[in-house]
């Protein structure tokens, strides 16, 4: 059964933005008021047209091509070639989660009534989500500027009937996967090509993916985290309130107070209050507020800059009936996604990267006082070895993978498009950061869950006693050496699933809002 979702033109929000992306039952529809200004926004094009004004990319070629004029009678041709042309991406296809987000980020930006588009192109956009028909999308080949050209030429392509489309699990040509759910091809007028190939939304989604991504991280990171201060016995006091409100800084406020709360009423801690030597915790225990704290700054601001992307108007040139100007502009550079998608990436490192900090700590029984490896009979098992190897080499993976992508730029459409914000790129990275550290955190979920039933008959905190009991739902106590991936594999589903997300405080990360 498909749940109607209604959405309005500049009112999108992460949360449903992240609802839209996991959810393939969503049927989505443009609450009721957006048609007229979008037909008044098409007949400002009519009129250009009409007086004989010339107008880039209505009547006229692209790029370094603009000087020259296209005959009306030619213009429904200069559209679909300038789609045809365009669909030039490589590369394995986007998701179909991504492409049905990009579906709905064109359809609210076309529909705000700026790009000169008929009601029916924006119905075709929301007609093939409706229906479950996805373009498939190349996901290499834009250079975030000019909009996202190349992949959403292929997504153009479709909605005319070209290409290729995912319908009920299998991959159709367009116009056969149109025709089998009852849609005709979409035939393009004036402005319509341009206005869909222009746009930062293809980069945006990927991003927003990357965001939901790392929230899912941070989330069970912060859960994994505490079980890993009482598996090592480590103390709470760095989570003292006092220390952060000297510092002041709002993100790591925050996660000292969630530490404090995921660890309240914890035995094991009460049974080192008194008589333990150690006098402070190594970094990965003791400074989790400083550093996730910033991370989590950080991803805040990344996702008030996608939000925001996610609710622009971003294709060239920009339509302005109440004047009947149509003015160039350059809201198709995704500079603002470049820089905010480098920023998720850098959460992401460092979220895996303290993570796997607290794994290596566990399996050193000198820092710990568990046994090594984290099991019984150590030398005939193995224990949690290799999955701290496996642990660190995706921890640096991301480190090559965190390298900024938006300070490269490589000009292109013979230097008129001259700098470029390579926002595509820094996007669609995050997805590969994403389960990378997905993986540490979920080797780290498991290594202070066998951390913790060591300590028997002694129990952590309520909280995390759920924590402990969702892995063990999955992943029974490590006794002996066994076949280990599928145990990474379900702890990993529980944070790719958004399972720890009942642990945060409200309002703790922004797609919760």
């Amino acid at each position: 059964m498909s749940e109607l979702q209604h959405i309005r033109p500049a009112g999108l929000t992460l949360s449903l933005l992240r609802r839209i992306a996991r959810s393939s039952t969503l049927s989505v529809v443009i609450e009721p008021g957006w048609e007229k200004p979008v037909e008044a926004a098409a007949r400002t094009v009519a009129d250009v047209i009409a007086r004989g004004d010339a107008a880039y990319g209505i009547n006229t070629g692209f790029g370094l091509l603009a000087r020259k004029r296209i005959p009306n009678d030619s213009l429904r041709e200069l559209q679909s070639r300038l789609v045809l042309s365009h669909a030039a991406g490589t590369g394995a296809p986007l998701s179909e989660a991504t492409v049905r987000l990009i579906l709905v980020l064109k359809a609210a930006s076309l529909a705000r009534g700026h790009s000169g588009v008929r009601p029916v192109v924006i119905e075709s956009l929301l007609d093939l989500v409706n229906h479950g028909v996805l373009p498939v999308i190349p996901s290499k080949g834009s250079v975030g500027a000019s909009g996202d050209l190349a992949p959403l030429a292929h997504l153009t392509a479709a909605l005319i009937g070209v290409g290729e489309v995912t319908a009920g699990g299998r991959t159709v040509p367009a116009a056969e996967g149109l025709a089998a759910a009852g849609l005709r091809p979409l035939v393009l007028e004036a402005k319509e090509g341009l206005a869909l190939l222009n746009g930062t939304q293809v980069s945006t989604a990927l991003a927003l993916q990357g965001l939901f991504a790392a929230e899912d991280c941070m989330a069970a990171a912060l859960v994994a985290g505490g079980l890993s201060v009482d598996a090592a016995r480590g103390s709470d006091v760095p989570f003292d309130p006092r220390i952060h409100e000297l510092r002041g800084q709002p993100g790591q406020i925050d996660i000292a107070r969630l530490l404090r709360r995921l660890l309240s009423g914890s035995a094991i801690r009460q049974s080192h209050l008194t008589g333990d030597e150690r006098v402070q915790d190594p970094y990965s225990l003791r400074c989790q507020p400083q550093v996730m704290g910033a991370c989590l700054d950080h991803l805040r601001f990344a996702a008030g800059v996608l939000e925001r992307e996610a609710n622009a108007v971003t294709d060239n040139p920009l339509v302005f009936p109440e004047s009947g100007d149509i003015l160039s502009g350059g809201n198709f550079h995704a500079e603002p996604v470049a820089l905010a998608s480098d920023l998720l990436a850098l959460v992401l490192a460092e979220t895996g990267a303290l993570s796997e900090r607290r794994i290596a700590l566990l399996m050193d029984t000198h820092l710990s006082g568990l046994p090594p490896f984290l099991v019984a009979e150590g030398g005939l098992n193995s224990g949690f070895m290799i999955v701290q190897v496996t642990a660190a080499a995706l921890a640096s993976e991301n480190k090559l993978l965190a390298n900024p992508a938006s300070v490269d730029s490589l000009p292109t459409s013979a230097n008129q498009e001259d700098h470029v914000s390579m926002a595509t790129h820094a996007a669609r990275r995050l997805g590969d950061m994403a389960e990378n550290t997905t993986g540490i955190v979920a080797i780290e979920l498991l290594s202070a869950c066998q951390g913790i039933d060591f300590h028997r008959p002694l129990e952590t905190s309520p909280c995390l006693r759920d924590a402990l009991s969702i892995v063990r739902g999955d992943v029974p106590f490590y006794d002996r050496d066994r076949y280990f991936a599928p145990d990474i594999e379900a702890a990993s589903r529980t944070i790719s699933g958004g399972v720890w997300h009942r642990f945060m405080d409200e309002g703790l990360l922004p797609s919760a809002r």
